[in-house]
């Protein structure tokens, strides 16, 4: 997966690959062979953290 620069068609995408396919964050980085960090950095730029529990970010 490649990393789009947009941050909002990152939370849309990240959300749904978890919905669909990845029951954790750990799964779709690592299937996806994408930086975990780099995710949550860019998604907290606009105010979105990450919710194990909900398995999505909020």
């Amino acid at each position: 997966m490649i990393i789009p620069n947009d941050p909002m068609i990152l939370l849309c995408m990240v959300n749904t690959k978890l919905r669909d396919y990845y029951p954790t964050l750990d799964d779709l980085c690592e299937s996806e062979d994408v930086d975990q960090d780099e995710i949550k950095a860019k998604l907290a730029t606009i105010g979105y953290v990450y919710s194990p529990q909900l398995n999505k970010f909020i």
